[in-house]
């Protein structure tokens, strides 16, 4: 499995100001039509799953568990981060590919 690929697109998107974390904005950019993929932690709580998981179905908004918790906090620089919702096409057609690769 080669996670680092996939944690360096989404520091990269993190950079680029494309990535939105925290349950509350990731869930507006769902809403909004604004996430093109979210990336939600294998670890990550049942609960906090299940809720991307509805969200992202009701919604059409393709999500994937990829990169452990610690994994994907460190990638985009911040601590104790579940999940992950990008907002660019581009960026998040790369890292579909990316997990879908592993």
């Amino acid at each position: 499995m080669d996670n680092k690929r996939t944690a360096s697109l989404l520091g990269l998107a993190q950079k680029a100001g494309k990535l939105k974390t925290g349950e509350g904005a990731i869930l507006s950019a769902i809403r909004s039509g604004g996430a093109k993929l979210v990336v939600v932690a294998p670890d990550a709580s049942d609960n906090t799953r299940k809720i991307y998981r509805d969200k992202c179905s009701f919604y059409g908004v393709p999500i994937r568990e990829a990169l452990p918790r610690e994994t994907l906090s460190r990638a985009i620089g911040r601590s104790n981060r579940p999940a992950a919702a990008v907002t660019d096409e581009g960026l998040s057609s790369l890292i579909l590919k990316s997990i879908e690769t592993q």
